[in-house]
């Protein structure tokens, strides 16, 4: 522990998410396993993180660190711009990622660059699909070259900043898919819901139809098609 106190107090604590984790918190565990890490902090500030911020639980579903995940007393129902919506997307417990199918903006790219699963890819969901101001970053899936079409599971950018990677560049973002553990409305199929991409950086609320549910005992695995953001 304080090892990473030490660590903390190098870093801004502006938890912007550019190194691929949600908080300084979070960065600073994976300092400890690997030399030379912090470098991978892009804007180190006179900014320090205290005592109390470093104590502090971390809200990461499944966190390695600390193990907490939320629960409906931790929500607050409303996006980092005071926005509400009504249930939270998670990832799979095996998945690096929120699910994601897009298609590149010039579906030719897909075959040109000779994606494959387990790539790392980049590219910028534009438009309508999203406007996402951040280009996105991912491991690849599975690919269908015949449309172009590729499911990935988007990651911070901390993979493509330390690995080779593939830039599709622009894209249109076509589908979630995910888990539901925590809803503020009831769930069906043919409704507009909005929702909240758990790992999203911005944590922006994104608007998408539901087109497919499968209920586990309290858990919902779903489907969102027709996405955008706002």
């Amino acid at each position: 522990m304080d090892e990473r106190k030490k660590i903390l107090e190098q870093l801004p604590g502006l938890d912007c998410g550019l190194c691929g984790y949600k908080s300084c918190w979070q960065f600073s565990g994976m300092v400890l396993n690997e030399q030379g890490a912090l470098e991978k902090c892009v804007h180190l500030s006179n900014r320090r993180v205290d005592e109390a911020e470093a104590n502090k639980k971390c809200m990461t579903d499944g966190c390695i660190e600390c193990g907490s995940e939320y629960n409906e007393e931790t929500v607050s129902w409303k996006d980092s711009l005071g926005r509400e919506y009504d249930f939270i997307l998670d990832t799979f417990s095996n998945e690096p990622g929120p699910r994601e199918t897009i298609i590149p903006h010039n579906p030719a790219r897909t075959k040109e660059l000779e994606v494959k699963t387990g790539d790392i890819i980049i590219g910028r969901p534009l438009g309508m699909s999203c406007g996402c101001p951040i280009t996105h970053c991912g491991i690849v899936m599975s690919v269908d070259e015949s449309n172009g079409v590729i499911v990935w599971c988007v990651t911070g950018p901390l993979g493509p900043r330390s690995k080779e990677y593939k830039d599709i560049g622009y894209y249109s973002a076509e589908a979630y898919e995910g888990i539901v553990k925590t809803a503020n409305k009831e769930l069906k199929i043919g409704m507009r819901y909005w929702f909240l991409p758990r790992r999203c950086m911005l944590q922006w609320r994104h608007s998408g139809l539901v087109n497919f549910i499968n209920k586990r005992e309290a858990i919902f695995q779903i489907r969102i098609e027709g996405l955008f953001i706002g």
